[in-house]
């Protein structure tokens, strides 16, 4: 019996009581199971991204380094002396700028002006050796030394050191 003036009172019995339990708690859960997916799905996607080639994988790469006149050639007194003439010590150090007879820490360079131990060293093809060769390579370097070139110093721009 209700009074006048009286509302209602609404009774939830314990059944429904437990199916509101139920749907909230299966909200939360499907809720849970849609995140947890798109996480997953995020995963995923980042880590196939991880096989796919770059677009600028391969970048050209130009080298600032040419190699001498006589590289793969054979490398005797008449090579090292037609580099020797063409060498213009006032001119930057390349491998077609190059005193051939100049030594670094004891070594000659390759046909490239290249000493042993740097990058893009290539031992050379050498010429026969004999005694009588060894004298006429002695007399043009006397000549060399009594004649050097104009702007042939230590520290010029076509040297090493």
């Amino acid at each position: 019996r209700t009074c006048v003036g009286e509302s209602e009172q609404p009774t939830t019995s314990a059944a429904e009581l437990l199916s509101h339990k139920n749907s909230t708690t299966s909200f939360y859960h499907q809720r849970t199971i849609i995140m947890l997916t798109k996480v997953c799905l995020v995963a995923l996607v980042a880590s196939a991204s991880a096989f796919v080639p770059s677009q600028n994988a391969r970048l050209t790469t130009k080298l600032n380094f040419e190699y001498g006149e006589y590289d793969e050639k054979l490398w005797d007194q008449v090579a090292k002396k037609d580099v020797y003439n063409k060498w213009d010590p006032s001119s930057p150090r390349s491998g077609k700028n190059f005193n051939p007879f100049e030594t670094f820490k004891g070594n000659s360079p390759d046909a490239s002006g290249v000493f042993p131990g740097e990058n893009r060293y290539k031992d050379p093809t050498r010429g026969d050796a004999s005694f009588a060769i060894m004298l006429a390579e002695k007399a043009d370097a006397e000549e060399r030394a009594a004649n050097p070139k104009a702007g042939d110093a230590p520290g010029c721009a076509g040297c090493k050191s």
